[in-house]
């Protein structure tokens, strides 16, 4: 099957992923408008791709059910996904990119190479289980284990929480997120969760944060107690 694919397909296929994997609602389905909205493309430009992979067996397309994965496609999607997570892991760690505009260097840089220099970078971080933004990278076979944090938002006033991983990628939010020291690994606790999608309130230490429902939807993370 991946000899089959573009360079362009594969990366349809990560971003599709990418798209379904954020969604706080669980949803498994993506709509044709809201992922040209992601990849600021035009509708027709998508429909014309997802008819490709759909033929190729990565991708089912129903008429007002959106677009879903199946699960060859969602292999193919985290094997691209792993090379641009230790591409990512790479320019951060050895090269020193800034973690926040390291994304976007990687997706453009892992399009080129071969298993076995994905392999050599791999081996050259440390064999990383995660990218510098927290996210899981997967196996060679395209596999994850599975997960055990879920989004900021789910989570209940009173939980003592570790931030796990950062879902967005803009890097002025990731500053943002930055500034606020929610970055992966941060231990903090929540103190109160507003009504209807309301803030919340974090401790960190001895300092509060009081962040919004948008934000907290970009951030997963694991309770501890």
């Amino acid at each position: 099957m991946s000899s089959e694919l573009s360079s362009k397909m594969r990366a349809y296929m990560a971003e599709i992923y990418r798209l379904v994997d954020r969604q706080p609602d669980g949803a498994e389905n993506v709509t044709s408008s809201k992922l040209a909205d992601w990849l600021i493309v035009s509708p027709p430009a998508v429909n014309r791709m997802v008819n490709r992979l759909s033929d190729l067996g990565l991708l089912t397309h129903q008429p007002y059910r959106g677009i879903t994965i199946t699960e060859s496609g969602r292999t193919e999607a985290l094997k691209h996904i792993r090379c641009q997570r230790i591409a990512e892991t790479f320019l951060v760690q050895v090269m020193n990119i800034n973690w926040l505009t390291a994304h976007e260097e990687a997706q453009r840089l892992s399009d080129g190479l071969s298993d076995a220099v994905v392999q050599r970078m791999f081996e050259m971080t440390g064999e990383p289980t995660a990218c510098p933004h927290g996210e899981p990278i997967p196996d060679a076979r395209g596999k994850l284990p599975p997960a055990t944090d879920v989004f900021l938002s789910e989570i209940g006033a009173g939980s003592r929480i570790r931030v796990t991983r950062l879902i967005t990628r803009e890097s002025d939010r990731l500053q943002y997120i930055e500034a606020l020291g929610l970055v992966p690994g941060q231990v903090c606790e929540v103190i109160h969760v507003a009504p209807f999608d309301g803030p919340m309130q974090l401790k960190l230490g001895r300092e509060f944060r009081i962040i919004g429902d948008s934000l907290a939807k970009l951030i997963r993370a694991e309770v501890l107690a």
